[in-house]
Parts: C-alpha cells; sequence; structure tokens
C-alpha cells in the first residue's frame, strides 16, 4: 500500500469510520439495561481498543515522513 494511499485511508477512518464506530458501541451499550459503572468502563475501554486492532497497518508509519 502507498504512503499516499496510507494516509487518506487513515484520515478517512479518523474522520468518518471511528464517529460512526463510537455512535454504534454507544448505542449498543444503551440498548440493553446500564451495567454497573467499572462493567460499563471496561466495556468501553476495550472497544476503545479492539477498533484499532485490524487497522494497525493502515495507521502504521503515517506520521513519519515520506520515503
Amino acid at each position: 500500500m502507498s504512503y499516499k494511499l496510507k494516509r487518506r485511508l487513515s484520515l478517512f477512518i479518523l474522520i468518518v469510520g471511528l464517529p460512526l464506530y463510537v455512535i454504534l458501541i454507544v448505542n449498543l451499550i444503551s440498548s440493553f439495561d446500564r451495567p454497573n459503572f467499572l462493567v460499563e468502563l471496561l466495556i468501553y475501554l476495550l472497544s476503545g481498543i479492539v477498533w484499532a486492532l485490524p487497522l494497525r497497518s493502515v495507521f502504521r508509519g503515517v506520521g513519519q515522513a515520506e520515503e
């Protein structure tokens, strides 16, 4: 994947994909009874990490100078 494509794709993911993911997670959690505060915090922390795992190859090296 070229550097330019990685930059554009990562920008698109951060501007469009991440807010949609946050809305999805919040709506999913709110559709159930509100869990204990610590359980809810753990769910949000884990979902905050999980979204980035499959996309780490896209974000790797984007902040560095183009070679």
